[in-house]
């Protein structure tokens, strides 16, 4: 292959990796720009803290049910076309938000922007993993992350400035929203269906055509057992990654007795370090540095969940635990679960099952936000605790499971092609 080609191919893979990442960018925008709007209207909607719980765990059931039937359409239909519909659906719902904030309409608007959002996730990041080089497959996976940062630091920024203004601090958090759903449908409209995809339609093997019956196949030996690793492991790790984005501002404001304008400032310097963390994961994703490095992240993040444990909720804790878990966590948190997603299952079935895996873990958040105001009330060091073991959990599986598990599939090969693993997967 000339260098003329695989320039075109890489600017192929990062045009997609941008266009289909922004679903990143609106999935985090929508957690954290709720779970700000949500502190925001508690004064003016006079929301209670069983509704704040009641809909942040709302909008995170959404996801999950969202996820688990567009990653079967994904499959079933392709990636295009799906994923052109449901950013659609997704500017209807923020601009609904945006323009008639009240009590009803929170309850109805962020269950179809949860759906919107979580219908996008799995067949974008499908689409992304069948686009990108292969040796750059890990590193373009990952990029979708700075994406999901990029969300939070949109939110953030808003936060600063019109977090003190009432109403209009939440609709410009949802306006914004849209407004960048709607760029991401224009950019995707040129973009062709997954060629990976394409071919797995005209296969003739039974496990490659992607109808009801080959579902089954997702629990065959081989598949079920990164389905149910991948699985754990993510619904795991994402509820104190799910509690950090929806709760920061709660914890800033309503126990550390900061007002919201500074909590965003205090996140604005903990997002740039997970920034930072996210390059160092781009850089070791797709070589052999990746076991290492991933223990020594988890340790850091459990340490800086053992902070507000030890030493009381406070400003200066929240932010340190906030460092910690920020470097950690674009290590051992979400974007290994996007690699492990992509190199663990066929072209086939990889949309449907990382719907399925996205689903359950966004169930398992929804469950814990529904009570977190809750617990926060009663004590937030029961919180800190259940977050420690919970990470703890999911890092062991890490550890003990997947890294071992990639290896075995490697040498079985049956799960190694062109799409499913990186040159280099040692641990």
């Amino acid at each position: 292959m000339s260098t003329l080609d695989q320039k075109a191919i890489n600017r192929h893979g990062w045009r997609v990796a941008f266009a289909s990442g922004l679903a990143s960018y609106v999935d985090a925008g929508a957690i954290a720009g709720t779970g700000t709007a949500l502190v925001i209207l508690q004064g003016s909607l006079g929301l209670t803290p069983a509704q704040v719980g009641q809909l942040s765990a709302l909008l995170t059931i959404m996801i999950a049910a969202g996820a688990l039937v567009g990653g079967r359409l994904g499959d079933r239909f392709g990636r295009r076309r799906v994923f052109l519909v449901t950013l659609s659906v997704f500017v209807v719902a923020a601009l609904a938000l945006m323009l008639a904030p009240s009590v009803a309409l929170l309850y109805i608007g962020l269950a179809v922007l949860g759906l919107a959002a979580g219908a996008d996730l799995p067949v974008s990041m499908a689409m992304i993993a069948e686009s990108a080089p292969e040796d750059k497959r890990g590193k373009m996976v990952t990029f979708t992350h700075v994406l999901w940062m990029a969300g939070i630091l949109g939110v953030i920024i808003i936060s600063i400035f019109f977090g003190n203004a009432g109403i209009l601090g939440a609709q410009i958090i949802y306006g914004h929203l849209a407004a960048v759903a709607l760029i991401a449908v224009a950019l995707r409209w040129g973009i062709p269906e997954s060629r990976l995809w394409k071919e797995s339609q005209n296969s003739p093997a039974d496990d490659e055509r992607v109808d009801l019956r080959s579902l089954r196949a997702l629990f065959s030996p081989k598949l079920f057992a990164p389905l149910a690793a991948t699985g754990l492991f993510y619904a795991l790790v994402n509820i104190a990654a799910n509690t950090n984005g929806q709760f920061s501002t709660y914890l800033f404001v309503n126990v550390a007795g900061v007002d919201v304008a500074t909590a965003s400032m205090l996140g604005l310097g903990i997002l740039l370090l997970s920034v930072a963390g996210l390059f160092v994961m781009m850089r070791i994703v797709d070589g052999s540095r990746r076991h290492r490095t991933f223990v020594l992240a988890a340790v850091l993040a459990l340490v800086g969940l053992a902070v507000p444990l030890v030493f009381g909720v406070t400003a200066v804790t929240l932010v340190v635990m906030g460092v910690f878990g920020a470097l950690g966590g674009a290590v051992a948190g979400e974007p290994m679960y996007k690699i492990w997603s992509q190199e663990l299952f066929p072209t086939s079935h990889r949309s449907t099952a990382q719907g399925i895996t996205i689903a359950f873990a966004r169930l398992v958040a929804a469950g814990a936000a529904l009570v977190t105001p809750l617990i926060i009330a009663a004590g937030p060091a029961l919180l800190f605790l259940f977050l420690i073991i919970t990470s703890g959990a999911a890092y062991l599986i890490g550890i003990f499971w997947i890294f071992r598990m990639r290896t075995f599939l490697k040498d079985d090969g049956a799960m190694v092609t062109a799409a499913t693993a990186p040159q280099n997967v040692a641990g």
